[in-house]
């Protein structure tokens, strides 16, 4: 039975809203609306531990005019969750009451685990059949990496479903906003910021390794906007194409370009790629840095990017699927 709802995931950097029609029975998930916009919710908390006043109100600004598509939308049930900014924020019940007056739902603030656990339902649904029209098929088990403002989960699986998978996960405080805040401060970054930030992703990734067997996997999968973009840059798209980019795999010389391209620009000059959302146009030198460095310190020689994520797994919890 077919189920609309809708579902928002409000991490550091951005804010997006899925309404989609999910069928468990059929494992359909129907696109009504997918909306993303940029609010920077974290910005600050890393060094200040508090989210600020003006990112507060940005945030809750969008979500009030996503709560008024949700109702026109006859979405029959609404799950909201909120991930590494708010863990991290002392004046957390400040985003809480704001969110129950403007969306009528208590945001959940979800442990990395748990968002571990919905990106790798939302990503790996239609990956047993993506070998079909991208090429040879894509293996379980799948290393599920999902690179966001504040941190980086990475969810070890096979091809189960979510809710019966044996899964290994770990987030690590590695994401785009948090590096860049700390280390990446000139324009376009100095070498030593550069390596700054290298030795701060590969202390992380000395954790994931620890804690997750990555050894296991046969398919990187990436996740969230900075994956999405390296993928549209290295795609040469002039606009972003999420048609283009889902599914799309690119080899660990081709990110390492583009992640070389991208530190070595200034802020004018990554401005004007046509396929960079503006709002990541500050940060996406270390969002690449990560993932280049993910494919390295790992030792795979391609990632998988998909479209779909967090969101996707959010609403499959919803209509009881994951």
């Amino acid at each position: 039975m077919t189920r609309r709802v809708a579902a928002i995931d409000c991490g550091t950097n951005s804010l997006r809203l899925l309404i989609a029609d999910v069928d468990p029975g059929r494992h359909t998930l129907t696109d009504v609306e997918r909306r993303m916009e940029i609010v920077r919710l974290g910005q600050g908390v890393d060094a200040t531990g508090m989210l600020a006043p003006a990112a507060l109100e940005r945030t809750l600004t969008v979500l009030a005019g996503y709560a008024g598509d949700i109702r026109r939308s006859g979405a029959s049930a609404v799950r909201m969750v909120a991930t590494s900014a708010t863990r991290d924020a002392g004046n957390a019940a400040d985003f809480t009451s704001g969110v129950q007056r403007a969306l009528g739902v208590v945001p959940e603030v979800i442990t990395g685990d748990e968002e571990a656990r919905l990106s790798f339902a939302g990503a790996t649904a239609e990956l047993a059949a993506a070998g079909a029209s991208a090429g040879p098929r894509l293996e379980p088990p799948y290393l599920v990496v999902d690179i966001g403002g504040g941190s980086t989960e990475f969810v070890l699986g096979g091809n189960e479903t979510a809710a019966s998978a044996d899964l290994s996960a770990i987030s690590v405080d590695i994401g785009c906003v948090r590096l860049t805040e700390r280390h990446l401060h000139s324009d376009p970054p100095t070498p030593g910021q550069v390596a700054a930030a290298t030795a701060d992703i590969d202390k992380a990734l000395a954790d994931v390794t620890a804690a997750v067997p990555v050894g296991e996997a046969r398919t990187l999968v990436g996740l969230a906007g900075s994956v999405t973009t390296v993928t549209a840059i290295a795609l040469g798209l002039g606009v972003y194409d999420p048609a283009r980019t889902h599914h799309a795999r690119l080899g660990a010389d081709t990110v390492h370009a583009v992640t070389e391209q991208l530190l070595g620009q200034t802020r004018e000059q990554r401005a004007a790629i046509g396929s960079l959302h503006p709002g990541r146009v500050d940060v996406i030198g270390a969002g690449a840095l990560v993932l280049d460095r993910v494919l390295h310190q790992l030792g795979f020689a391609e990632v998988v990017t998909s479209e779909h994520d967090i969101l996707d797994g959010i609403a499959w919890s919803i209509a009881g699927g994951a």
